[in-house]
């Protein structure tokens, strides 16, 4: 694999075009040959594997307005972005130990879409402490080293989960999410530090 230098970009998935390349991490490499992207970091030019935590957030597809819907489940046009940013995911080689949701039904449906997609070992598992807004410092603590995991949430949890985990404040935007996108953040075993390694979109705004 050739491979001059990983910068993080953030592209979205085209809708005609279910081939193309998208969420781009490496800015040159020999397509087909593309690493793990939860394993894989940049070191002096270098591209190594190491053990550390992919934490992959999920804000919940479009959903249909509770006049429609009261459960407030995805719209045709969710249903359709997640497929595409789920099948976007397994072609990259994405691999989750646990799709887990807040159990509200358009989470639910999200993290479905995803399993189907990338067949987690240990399923699809409902939780709590992800709703919109529920403590953000609770969740953080309890986020344990391990396997790579997928939450499918809700804002403004997941922005803020992610400002907390990078700056330690909920109060300094760090990312902005889309409908059925993904960002995915990597810990540093040592430094126990996390960063957003990349991002899967709908669309670019």
């Amino acid at each position: 694999m050739n491979i001059s230098r990983i910068a993080l970009k953030f592209h979205s998935v085209p809708k005609f075009e279910p081939d193309a390349v998208i969420g781009q991490i490496s800015a040159d490499f020999e397509r087909g040959r593309f690493a793990k992207v939860s394993t894989c970091v940049h070191r002096a030019g270098k591209l190594y594997r190491r053990d550390n935590m992919a934490l992959l957030l999920v804000q919940h597809g479009k959903s249909l307005p509770k006049d429609k819907d009261p459960e407030k489940g995805l719209s045709d046009e969710g249903n359709i972005d997640v497929k595409r940013i789920a099948d976007a995911a397994k072609k990259y080689g994405v691999n989750v130990s646990c799709i887990k949701h807040s159990g509200k039904k358009r989470a639910r449906q999200t993290a479905d879409i995803f399993a189907s997609a990338l067949q987690p070992a240990l399923g699809v598992q409902e939780i709590g402490g992800i709703n919109p807004m529920d403590d953000i410092a609770s969740f953080a603590d309890s986020i344990s080293s391990g396997e790579d995991l997928m939450i499918a949430g809700h804002l403004p949890f997941m922005e803020k989960l992610v400002s907390f985990l990078i700056t330690g404040s909920i109060a300094k935007p760090v990312i902005k999410f889309q409908n059925g996108g993904i960002v995915c953040l990597n810990e540093d075993p040592d430094s126990h530090s996390w960063v957003i390694k990349w991002a899967l979109m709908p669309d670019i705004k």
